[in-house]
């Protein structure tokens, strides 16, 4: 089924980052959208109110009327959700169109540019900025973004001039092997998702087979040093990037009064003097990327420059609650032990000799068996770890896999306590702070507000 034979488009797991992104662009097609998802959240609840029919209960019977017509519903599902649901065990057994979410976006990426961001980290961010830099230009963009944009209050994008689509390319279950990109960046490529992959070697073997996928004509533009080695068609440049060395880079770094400030070094010469509207030291790695894509693509020094420091960052990604004297509080989406290192280091830079606590979630049973060493590590650069039990999101439990384990492999030096997540705000109410933040991709978050009223009035 091509998309402009699809009259009705019904997902499954609509809450989804990445699925809700998609929703929003059907409802911009002015199709009929209706879905599932498993919890309530303030985004199913936005897209409720933007016009898509969801419920919250895995009933085939909830299925509105108008999309059991199998000729002209499309219905789209993410990984996340298991083989027995009811509601896709309903269509697959009424012969309809299913598509993962995954093979929507490579279908969009085939129609117009695709600007895609790949790798084990910093994909959220460096795509929420390359989307931002061309929304300087007169045709903006379209985006699909793994995370809300706080310029905009949305995942979604959409421009009816733009050629360009801005993808964030996911390499969970192999997701990013749908997508045929214009321009991509890969950030990195530390071991993740061994669950799927199984080993590191086909987990990079999978980022070389996307490196194929990058369409004649077209650019791969990859960080220094990554362990893997692309493989590219005829005709697509392969150019480097990163901090200090590569094609594209930084000079002249100026960190200090709150600022971020450096020259961009680029093949076209440098752009002086841009400043970070998100002022922390990972992020120049990130807008290196960002601006290479879109200095690739058009974008002038001047826009560049203003989208830059007009960024405000990405709900999760280094999200900064509170900020005074006396406590910071933010949350961030680190899941992986490079992430968590990286904002360790950051607030280090930003916020040297304050006492650093962390909360943080592990997220998923494999990922946790597999990397609870470094997980200890990095966890081990804060002054004081709290540890909640695993969030299991998609798994079932593995037997003797637990927070203890990363618990038991902390430095001597670091205070620490493994607490219930139900106990989460009473302990938050009980404890004092001086930089709090709340680490993980599970469900923690979800308290963010609750945690900036109780903590609030110490501010």
């Amino acid at each position: 089924m091509i998309l402009e034979d699809v009259k009705s488009v019904y997902f499954v797991g609509a809450g989804g980052i990445g699925m809700s992104a998609l929703v929003r662009y059907f409802l911009e097609k002015g199709l009929p959208v209706a879905g599932y998802d498993r919890t309530q959240t303030p985004l199913t609840q936005a897209m409720q109110k933007e016009g898509a029919n969801l419920h919250f209960e895995d009933n085939p019977d909830l299925i509105p009327a108008e999309f059991r017509d199998k000729e002209h519903t499309l219905v789209v599902y993410t990984p996340a959700i298991p083989d027995d649901h009811r509601e896709l065990t309903y269509f697959r057994s009424g012969g309809f169109e299913i598509q993962k979410r995954a093979q929507v976006l490579g279908t969009l990426t085939r129609s117009l540019k695709g600007l895609c961001v790949a790798g084990t980290h910093g994909k959220t961010t460096t795509t929420t900025m390359t989307a931002h830099l061309l929304q300087q230009t007169a045709d903006k963009c379209n985006a699909f973004l793994g995370g809300i944009s706080k310029n905009y209050g949305t995942n979604y994008l959409y421009s009816s001039k733009s050629d360009f689509v801005v993808v964030e390319a996911d390499e969970f279950d192999r997701s990013f092997h749908w997508l045929t990109p214009y321009i991509s960046v890969v950030t990195a490529t530390d071991p993740d998702h061994l669950d799927i992959y199984g080993t590191y070697a086909a987990y990079l073997e999978s980022f070389r087979k996307y490196t194929s996928l990058i369409e004649p004509g077209g650019v791969l533009i990859v960080h220094t040093g990554l362990a893997f080695r692309p493989e590219v068609q005829p005709g697509v440049r392969i150019l480097t990037y990163g901090k200090t060395v590569g094609d594209y880079h930084a000079s002249n770094i100026r960190i200090g009064g709150g600022e971020v400030t450096f020259d961009f070094v680029s093949p076209l010469g440098e752009v002086k003097d841009i400043r970070l509207g998100v002022p922390m030291e990972v992020n120049i790695e990130n807008g290196i990327a960002a601006m290479a894509m879109a200095q690739l693509c058009g974008v002038s020094e001047k826009e560049m420059r203003e989208g830059m420091a007009t960024f405000k960052g990405v709900d999760r990604r280094f999200d900064i609650k509170i900020k005074t004297d006396k406590l910071v509080l933010l949350s961030d989406y680190a899941h992986h032990p490079t992430e968590i290192q990286r904002c360790a280091d950051s607030l280090r830079a930003v916020f040297n000799g304050r006492k650093i606590t962390v909360i943080f979630q592990p997220h998923l049973y494999t990922r946790t068996r597999d990397l609870y060493v470094d997980f200890a590590r990095s966890l081990s650069d804060f002054d004081e770890v709290i540890l909640t039990e695993i969030y299991p999101a998609r798994e079932l439990p593995i037997e003797g896999v637990n927070s203890r384990l990363i618990m038991d492999r902390l430095q001597p030096q670091v205070q620490k306590q493994l607490i219930d997540s139900k106990d989460l705000l009473s302990f938050v109410k009980n404890h004092d702070f001086d930089v709090l933040v709340v680490l993980g991709a599970g469900n923690l978050d979800d308290h963010m507000d609750e945690i900036k009223e109780i903590l609030k009035p110490r501010a």
